[in-house]
């Protein structure tokens, strides 16, 4: 099943009680999965906590498998973050994949405020002693997403057979938000 937000755009089915949240940096990923989490009472899984350790170093990809799969492995959750080597993990078990797909001028902007609100500061969605940066490397991820990552997560969310919520713009993030407070569309599976 496949919910855009357009004309007719309704959430009176439930999305499941395993949800992923994919989308560029910037885009709002952890924002949503926090309000989702809250309105639902759902746990909630930032893949930055899981990947990133003080000092901004990476987790071991063996390591890190094994702390996706145990995330996924619960009944219910909220797991917002890209990482596509663990993608599969994920969407296999989810049972809504929304997708959050501003563009990179979008996400770009928010980066950097941000990084100047939160600058010196680590962030509820980072893994502890990682405060908030941004240098050359990440600025280029986030200004190829929409050619790299972007298309693999489309064909990959399309492919996938899951009911997948593709927000295009903030009023779209807004509307969702909105149905799943006003029907509580997230409980039902």
């Amino acid at each position: 099943m496949q919910l855009g937000l357009g004309l007719g755009f309704g959430l009176r089915l439930g999305l499941g009680k395993r949800i992923v949240i994919l989308g560029s940096a910037g885009s709002g990923k952890s924002t949503m999965a926090a309000k989702l989490g809250e309105i639902t009472g759902i746990p909630v899984t930032h893949m930055d906590r899981l990947f990133w350790n003080p000092g901004w170093v990476q987790t071991p990809s063996d390591e890190m498998d094994n702390k996706v799969q145990e995330a996924v492995s619960g009944e219910s959750w909220i797991i917002d973050g890209n990482y596509l080597r663990t993608f599969n993990m994920r969407q296999e078990r989810a049972d809504t994949i929304i997708f959050i797909d501003f563009n990179r001028y979008i996400c770009l902007y928010r980066i950097f405020k941000r990084c100047i609100k939160n600058y010196g500061k680590t962030r509820y969605d980072l893994g502890e002693g990682c405060p908030d940066k941004i240098d050359w490397p990440f600025v280029k991820w986030v200004w190829g997403y929409p050619k790299h990552s972007r298309k693999v997560i489309l064909e990959s969310i399309y492919q996938s057979g899951k009911t997948v919520v593709h927000l295009k713009s903030r009023r779209d993030v807004n509307a969702f938000i909105s149905e799943v407070c006003k029907n509580g569309a997230i409980a039902h599976s």
